[in-house]
């Protein structure tokens, strides 16, 4: 059996390999049969998967949907009729199929391969931790806070210059959807908006107090996350891209690690109703790496993420998202997928990644954000290209190959853990929050600014940077990845490297 791929956008081992398999291997398709007129019959030890059907936006789900929903053999969850998008529960393998005949059914698909509840896989990319003694020992000049001689990276996008000027503004809540956020942590808490935040894994808000936090065997991302957009300069620990801003926390990862489309739809939803001026992906949307058009079950996924993303944006939200780890050329024209379905057994296929795309990342709106490491090159993972990737961040890289100055010793991204705890991780994962804070400081000054707006000074205020040509990161006389466009736009960097001090001087 092929490993699965870590799910987060993401933390990755460092070094990361450079080479991909390239045997061509298609999934086979689900050929669509006629709806039948008779309820489903289900056999007794079938396992129940879920579906996202899409109907038309702006109304209630007609009784007729749900009458054809019920004899298919399907049980709805919940449904957002804002976006046409409905969550159900069934057992008959044949439910997509009949489903997708019912009029006014406009796509539909199962949102994964396993059954509920799914399978046990495994975790990458667990983070160094720091030690309690090292925390004690750590000393900062006047006005950092102790950790921050250790985070090359704030002063990589001129954050440290920014926060001479401005910590931005409490009025601004960033939502990290993610593995959750745990905010009793010391530097959260203070910066933490409860109101903005909820659990989404089963596709439906649960609003129990604390119930955005992680448990304890799942994920630190999304607390990692949340530290480097918004850990508060107290003089406790580290300090975030933007100190001053709010961060909320929109669970979406199942205790198995899986970011299923049912939760993300919920989590993009929420966000739109619930004042969040951006948001923070870093992450893909399981159990396919990218999501084939031409395929029935995929392209219901990608039409719900879609719909929602965009019901995000036209309410406010700024969305930004991680680009991936695994130095592939989205702009390429074929890519090898060795990961998809990564939620049973992974198959090899190949993709044309203008066709199939990875969401959210290449979703239209969606700020994509490649990663640099502490030389300010192109970290050896991430993914890039020419017109799919917007703007560059510190996402960290091997010291092997980008080494920071001192005082800072790794070469990966300082962030906050649960239980009060601070750790490093690598990966576009921790680049994509750097450009959704910035984008929160360019809120916290132009308070009244539009999404395309924010998103227009975002790329406007980064600082271009020209391809690095050749491209050899690990020094071993190949080529690692090819650059192409000119040195204000181009595929590592998009628009460049993103820029703290013009988000709150301009």
């Amino acid at each position: 059996m092929t490993a699965p791929h870590a799910r987060y956008r993401r933390a990755v081992a460092i070094p990361a390999g450079m080479a991909m398999a390239t045997a061509l291997a298609f999934l086979p398709n689900t050929t669509a049969t006629a709806a039948d007129e008779a309820p489903a019959v289900v056999s007794a030890d079938a396992t129940p998967l879920s579906y996202v059907v899409n109907v038309k936006p702006g109304h209630g789900t007609s009784a007729y949907v749900k009458k054809a929903v019920g004899k298919a053999g399907g049980t709805i969850v919940t449904s957002y009729d804002q976006i046409g998008v409905i969550v159900v529960h069934s057992s008959n393998a044949d439910f997509a199929k009949t489903i997708r005949k019912v009029r006014g059914v406009q796509s539909a698909g199962a949102t994964r391969t396993a059954p509920l509840p799914t399978a046990v896989t495994a975790d990458l990319g667990t983070p160094k931790a720091l030690s309690a003694a090292e925390v004690a020992r750590a000393e900062a000049p006047a006005g950092q806070d102790p950790l921050e001689p250790q985070q090359w990276d704030l002063p990589a996008i001129k954050a440290d210059k920014a926060h001479a000027k401005s910590l931005g503004s409490s009025k601004v809540t960033v939502a990290v959807i993610d593995t959750g956020v745990d905010d009793t942590h010391p530097d959260i808490a203070p910066n933490f908006d409860r109101g903005a935040s909820v659990n989404c894994v089963s596709g439906k808000p649960d609003t129990a107090d604390g119930a955005w936090r992680p448990g304890a065997s799942e994920s630190p991302h999304g607390t990692h996350v949340a530290g480097e957009i918004a850990a508060a300069k107290n003089g406790v620990g580290m300090t975030g891209v933007a100190p001053g801003v709010k961060v909320s926390g929109i669970k979406v990862s199942n205790p198995d690690g899986f970011f299923y489309t049912e939760a993300v739809v919920c989590g993009f939803v929420w966000a739109a109703e619930h004042g969040v001026d951006v948001t923070n992906n870093s992450y893909y949307t399981d159990p396919w790496y990218f999501n084939c058009k031409n395929d029935p079950d995929q392209k219901a996924l990608l039409d719900a993420v879609t719909r929602a993303s965009r019901y995000a944006e036209k309410k406010g939200a700024v969305n930004v998202a991680a680009a991936g780890n695994e130095n592939y050329d989205l702009a390429s024209d074929e890519i090898t997928d060795p990961s998809s379905p990564n939620d049973t057994t992974p198959g090899e296929r190949v993709v044309d990644p203008s066709e199939c795309l990875d969401i959210p990342t290449q979703l239209p709106g969606v700020v994509t954000v490649a990663s640099t490491g502490a030389k300010g090159l192109k970290s050896s993972f991430s993914n890039y290209g020419l017109g799919v990737a917007d703007i560059a961040a510190p996402g960290g890289d091997s010291t092997a190959y980008q080494k920071p100055e001192p005082p800072a010793t790794s070469g990966l991204i300082l962030g906050t853990l649960p239980g009060g705890k601070w750790g490093y991780m690598a990966g576009t994962s921790m680049a994509s929050p750097h450009v959704a804070g910035v984008a929160a400081l360019i809120k916290s000054t132009h308070p009244y600014a539009s999404p395309a707006l924010v998103k227009a000074l975002l790329y406007a205020q980064a600082d271009a940077k020209a391809c690095t040509d050749p491209y050899d990161i690990d020094a071993d006389g190949k080529i690692d990845a090819v650059c192409e466009g000119s040195k204000n736009r181009n595929g590592f960097y998009g628009w460049g490297i993103a820029d703290a001090l013009d988000a709150v001087t301009k």
